[in-house]
């Protein structure tokens, strides 16, 4: 009997042990963007719309996909503000463009509806990653406002800012 409790701790000590360990080892470790790095980003990505001319709006995220620097441009439309907050989320949560998630999420695509999870996905061009000089991703920049081309060009000049 007293074999068997003995076998019995030494069983539920060993789970107890992997279990801590595995969670140690799977755990999902993130380098995270600074507060200045966020700044710099969104002021690269405005100074490129101003050039542009074009009113945005300006999301940085941090590697945890949560909002990190905002920035709505005088006069920018109103709805982008949801917009490019979840382009900046939908790129980290798949740390790719959205533009290139959104060849993915057409009919017939590999993830076809994709965008209906999450609370919703903006997966057409304008959420960049955000990389440090590591190459690790840190975060990321979603704008909204103007073209999907200008949104991408300036969404990506604000990624840039960091490893510049």
């Amino acid at each position: 009997m007293k074999n068997k409790v003995l076998l019995s701790k030494s069983i539920t000590s060993l789970i107890l042990l992997i279990l801590t360990n595995t969670g140690a080892l799977f755990a999902q470790s993130a380098t995270d963007i600074s507060h200045e790095y966020a700044l710099k980003a969104m002021l690269a990505a405005k100074e490129k719309a101003e050039k542009l001319d074009v009113l945005v709006n300006i999301a940085v995220v941090d590697a945890g996909a949560n909002l990190k620097a905002f920035i709505r441009m005088d006069d920018s439309f109103l709805g982008s503000i949801d917009v490019a907050i979840k382009k900046a989320k939908t790129s980290r949560y798949f740390d790719i463009n959205t533009g290139d998630l959104g060849r993915l999420t057409q009919p017939g695509g590999i993830i076809y509806n994709i965008e209906l999870s999450n609370d919703g996905l903006m997966t057409f061009p304008g959420g960049v990653p955000i990389k440090n000089k590591e190459g690790k991703i840190i975060g990321a920049i979603g704008v909204s406002g103007g073209t999907i081309d200008q949104d991408h060009e300036i969404a990506t000049v604000g990624s840039n800012a960091i490893i510049e």
